[in-house]
């Protein structure tokens, strides 16, 4: 398993770009796919994305200084990608039900933590109350 850091979410005319910090080489990088499977990462206040290839797992980790772009991303429904070097655009492939899940399990559910439920209300729940 290796991580990746999600540094920044940029929009473009029809989609939102997600950029990261990796050290993968071109090779590697060829082989990756999405995962179509989100976890939740209570400690780090992370939501983690997977992503895969033959031999191992990668987590694409939104953690919460990313949060208020992913939110723009999810409400309005467009396309996701990772860009991870050279124009290599992955789409992050049922993010958004993957999120809707993971946001209607969160809400009001102690199991994953007080502090990952109120930082995830903040963002992304505002606007259900």
């Amino acid at each position: 398993m290796q991580k990746l850091n999600v540094t920044e979410i940029n929009k473009t005319d029809e989609k939102y770009v997600v950029a990261c910090k990796h050290t993968l080489s071109e090779e590697e990088i060829q082989g990756i796919k999405a995962g179509e499977r989100m976890l939740v990462d209570s400690d780090g206040l992370a939501f983690v994305y997977i992503l895969e290839d033959a031999s191992q797992f990668y987590y694409l980790a939104f953690e919460q200084n990313s949060w208020s772009e992913l939110y723009e991303a999810y409400k309005t429904e467009l396309l996701l990608v990772v860009e991870l070097g050279n124009n290599n655009l992955i789409e992050l492939s049922q993010l958004h039900a993957e999120l809707d899940f993971l946001l209607e399990n969160i809400e009001g559910n102690s199991n994953y933590g007080e502090e990952l439920e109120t930082a995830v209300r903040e963002v992304f729940l505002k606007t259900v109350e």
